[in-house]
């Protein structure tokens, strides 16, 4: 077990005051059997309404709606977790199933059905040419092929840091041979649905103890999770090769990257120039209590 403390914090400035409309957080980790959230403050300026609730797929959503003009809305999430993370070197997969194609039970492709369908388009074939380049043997195990797949994005792509802006299309990625953590996290699993694997887009954070070449920590992360017979949802980190690590802290699933933001919501008025901000900070939960 290893016992954390995060602080997101989420800044925006506005030349001219604005108002705003219900703004939906997605900020904290739902209570597993792999995470245990201990202390959660959330801190909001302006100050407004705020409520919880738990949306279709059981993400802990915060929706708040600032009151009265402001110039600035500032969203500090601090929160204090038990991460217990399961190896996934130990478990051993006799399932026949789970070698390729993947086959999936009846009753659990209804629930999977969403995540089964890609939401992209590729009219090039950009994205199914670069797929068939590395699609394995008819009997490769499926987790060989995800960790193998999982590796030869991180190894072909560079890495470019982009703090705000959409995710790129899977074969935009491609094409350019870079992108960020949520573009790679969304070409592994838009590439993956189209090879009838059921595939989510993952938002969270990222624990980076003393690892040089870890990227994407000190802001959101994103990841891939692919739903697996006998091993449910299992999580796969192409940005850093990662896969059922402890050092991802997953807050909120979606089908899109677009409803995984982690802070969404509309503003009324002409706000003029706009800059945002956002800086995550994770660390031992010991580390804060020596430093006090």
């Amino acid at each position: 077990m290893t016992r954390l403390r995060i602080r997101h914090e989420t800044f925006y400035t506005y030349e001219r005051p604005v108002t705003f409309a219900t703004h939906r957080l997605l900020v904290r980790p739902r209570d597993s059997h792999a995470i245990r959230v201990r202390e959660a403050l959330l801190t909001v300026s302006p100050p407004g309404d705020t409520r919880w609730i738990y949306d279709a797929l059981g993400n802990s959503v915060c929706c708040f709606t600032p009151q009265g003009p402001s110039t600035t809305l500032s969203i500090t999430s601090e929160l204090m977790i038990e991460r217990y993370p399961a190896d996934l070197a130990d478990l051993r997969v006799e399932d026949p199933q789970t070698a390729s194609p993947i086959v999936y039970a009846p009753v659990d492709r209804a629930v999977l059905a969403p995540f089964l369908e890609p939401a992209t388009e590729d009219s090039g074939g950009d994205l199914l040419r670069w797929l068939r380049d590395h699609i394995g043997g008819a009997h490769e195990p499926a987790l060989e092929f995800l960790l193998r797949l999982n590796q030869t994005i991180h190894d072909q792509f560079a890495y470019q840091a982009r703090d705000l802006g959409a995710a790129q299309e899977p074969s935009q990625t491609v094409k350019l041979g870079a992108g960020t953590c949520r573009d790679f996290a969304w070409l592994m699993v838009e590439a993956l649905r189209r090879l009838g694997y059921a595939a989510r887009f993952v938002t969270g954070y990222l624990y980076s103890p003393g690892h040089g070449d870890i990227r994407g920590a000190g802001a959101t992360h994103a990841w891939c999770e692919v739903f697996l017979p006998e091993l449910g949802w299992t999580e796969f980190d192409p940005t850093n090769a990662l896969a059922e690590s402890g050092d991802l802290i997953p807050v909120a699933v979606a089908r899109t990257p677009q409803e995984a933001a982690p802070i969404s919501g509309s503003i009324f008025g002409d706000p003029g120039a706009t800059n945002m901000s956002v800086h995550v900070d994770v660390r031992p939960a010991e580390s804060l209590q020596a430093a006090a």
